[in-house]
């Protein structure tokens, strides 16, 4: 593809076909569609490939040197040197011969016509008109002019007046060059996807047992399958997601979370595929299959970050669908008005409608916001923050209300655990440990921890009861509840109805939290705390935090129900960590989990804070957001400028047709060179 409007043709006419939500991505080449029934993907490569494209397939070699364009930019540059230079020599000379200027011209205009003219007339078929149009028939119109004129004044000393092979082939060749530069600058904006790639180890060592001994063989990490024991050695990047079994090492996960300290990993404790493994050696248990693990997660979301289209891209959209149609008529009004209404000479009506057509750039358009939200989403990731799709960068960019879960978010999660009351001993509290076990709330992390020591009891017939607690049976059918105690404590475990032990819960508030929470204040936001804990705890935090509104005792479906009010009048961000998060992560425009949160937080939200210091994360991922919709403005307002202004200019005659293609060419750069600001802005 050569632009963004070969992207909307492809994505149209595969629609116009019946493929249901069918997505062409200029920036990585990549369309996708909904399965159908009855319809395979074969047909959808005939219907792209019908329009003049070429589908290659995930096997095909990668490209290493010129890529076709660059080389189709040389070749058209050779003949079109000697063609412009003519200018600067008299009438007589051999390089103004007419046979030697169409001998020049021809050999570019036909990598004209099989570039532009092929993808023109791919675009017309699916009744789209992009960018490829308005330089085919530009460039011919000069072509087929000067030719032409030759023909009809060979004699005469008045045929240099309509030789303009030069235009046609500098057209072709600065557009040319144009689309060089272009897609040089869309590999710019998509490298963080290659450099994610590079982070996935090329093997894997899964140690197997053969008897009484233990063998290692390498293969892919895509073959490792969940409860697999990997080997991992110092310089290896981990292969896969997982739990290490054995073994003592430090890991670099910068690259996944943007801490820069390395963390240590003892048995227990989570490695993630694409981190390096440092100082030591270890033997990982996977807990997810490749395709699944974190890392890929990452690069998916990359990928398609723009596969979510911002609402602000709908306008540029929507004025790129109409513009092709529209320059065309402003061309041919400039002919017509210009050499019939104010009796300019046919040469210069021609040359003016010609630069009309060359000047128009709706790729800037259609590159304005795909390019920054890759940008941004790239950015993100390379510090731990992963984003789901260009939609919630506007979101959150445009928000004016963000609400926060306290327990694991805005505290540590770090629990302090005092036991008041206990009237049955170790037996009760093997018992807390046995049911926890249950339980990936923060508390029970906490109350495991505590409890480390001691032995577990079975236990039968384990359930949740949403934002109370966890219910079970003994060997002896006795009834244990574990979970909120009506007064007096926080926790209290029941045996048959019977309270036996309590406990006392105290969370710290996370040390950055203070600073977020100013920093959203003083950008305007409403802060808002809703928790399930008591209204003492949750006010306690509230004031130290300088949020003014809270609300306490909250159970997932109340957390649903505010928030879901609350999102119809304004753009809603909430961040939360836990499973009674989920209803209410999903019930706002912008649900942000942490990275360490349940899966079912996760999946809910649309923005995931990988690494430990979520709190300043948060900050960055708004700033990052902003930034980001700042740019998607910034280049829509250049691309709408530049044709509001350039194509008059063009049309009454004050802009020659080859400095009118040097500037449609220099205006797609402009876009992308400002999106690619994005990398390296300070958030």
């Amino acid at each position: 593809m050569t632009c963004n409007n070969c992207a909307a043709g492809i994505s149209k006419s595969l629609k116009s076909a019946g493929f249901k939500d069918a997505d062409a991505n200029f920036i990585d080449g990549e369309v996708t569609f909904s399965a159908i029934e009855g319809r395979s993907p074969d047909e959808a490569i005939k219907n792209i490939e019908s329009l003049g494209y070429k589908v290659k397939e995930d096997t095909d070699a990668p490209r290493t040197g010129a890529s076709a364009i660059e080389k189709k930019f040389i070749f058209s540059l050779l003949f079109t040197i000697p063609l412009f230079l003519h200018m600067f020599f008299s009438h007589d000379s051999f390089i103004n011969n007419p046979i030697v200027q169409i001998v020049l011209c021809i050999p570019v205009y036909i990598v004209g016509v099989m570039h532009f003219g092929k993808s023109a007339w791919g675009a017309l078929k699916a009744r789209y008109a992009n960018m490829d149009v308005l330089i085919f028939i530009g460039s011919s119109a000069a072509f087929f002019y000067s030719l032409a004129g030759t023909i009809m004044y060979w004699d005469s000393p008045e045929v240099h007046d309509f030789m303009f092979f030069e235009t046609a082939a500098t057209i072709i060749t600065l557009v040319l060059l144009g689309n060089v530069l272009e897609h040089r600058a869309v590999e710019q904006t998509s490298k963080q996807i290659g450099e994610l790639t590079k982070l996935q180890s090329p093997v894997a060592r899964i140690v197997i047992k053969v008897g009484n001994r233990e063998k290692i063989y390498e293969t892919s990490p895509e073959t490792v399958k969940v409860g697999d024991v990997v080997q991992v050695v110092e310089g290896d990047f981990f292969p896969v997601d997982g739990l290490v079994v054995s073994g003592d090492a430090y890991a670099d996960e910068s690259a996944i979370t943007g801490e820069s300290d390395l963390v240590h990993k003892t048995e227990g404790t989570q490695v993630f595929s694409g981190t390096l493994c440092r100082d030591g050696n270890l033997r990982v248990e996977a807990k997810e299959a490749v395709k699944d693990s974190t890392l890929q997660k990452i690069i998916d979301l990359v990928k398609r970050a723009r596969k979510e289209q911002p609402d602000i891209q709908i306008l540029g959209d929507k004025v790129s669908g109409i513009f092709v149609p529209v320059v065309l008529v402003i061309s041919a009004l400039t002919f017509t008005i210009g050499y019939w209404g104010f009796s300019l000479s046919l040469t210069q009506a021609i040359l003016n409608s010609v630069a009309v057509l060359v000047i128009s750039c709706p790729c800037a358009m259609g590159l304005a916001t795909p390019t920054a939200v890759v940008a941004g989403v790239g950015r993100a990731a390379k510090m731990g923050i992963m984003i789901k799709g260009g939609n919630t960068l506007e979101r959150f960019a445009k928000a004016t209300t963000i609400i926060f879960d306290k327990t694991g978010t805005l505290t540590t999660g770090d629990f302090e655990i005092d036991i008041l009351e206990n009237t049955r001993g170790e037996e009760a509290l093997q018992m807390i440990k046995s049911i926890e076990n249950y339980s990936n709330h923060p508390i029970a992390k906490s109350i495991l921890a505590k409890f480390e020591s001691l032995d577990t009891v079975p236990l039968d017939d384990v359930k949740e009861i949403k934002s109370l607690g966890l219910t079970g049976k003994t060997e002896n059918q006795n009834d244990v509840f574990f979970g909120k105690a009506e007064e007096g404590s926080d926790l209290v475990l029941k045996i048959n109805g019977e309270a036996v032990t309590r406990l006392k819960i105290n969370d710290q508030i996370r040390a950055e939290s203070k600073q977020a929470i100013d920093a959203f204040n003083s950008a305007g936001f409403k802060t808002i705390i809703l928790s399930g804990d008591k209204e003492a705890k949750v006010k306690m935090a509230a004031e130290a935090l300088g949020i003014k509104k809270y609300h306490s005792g909250m159970t997932p479906d109340q957390k649903l129900a505010f928030t879901t009010a609350l999102s119809k009048s304004q753009i809603v961000v909430m961040v939360g960590d836990g499973i009674n998060d989920g209803p209410a992560l999903s019930g706002v425009q912008v649900g942000i989990s942490l990275g360490g949160a349940s899966s079912l937080a996760i999946d809910s939200a649309r923005i995931v804070l990988m690494n430990q210091d979520v709190m300043q994360s948060l900050v960055k991922a708004q700033r990052i957001s902003a930034l980001t919709y700042r740019t998607i403005k910034q280049n829509l307002f250049w691309a709408f400028f530049y044709n509001v202004v350039a194509i008059p200019i063009a049309a009454v005659g004050l802009l020659n047709p080859m400095i009118a293609a040097l500037a449609m060419a220099g205006s797609d750069v402009v876009v992308i060179g400002n999106s690619l600001r994005l990398r390296y802005r300070k958030v």
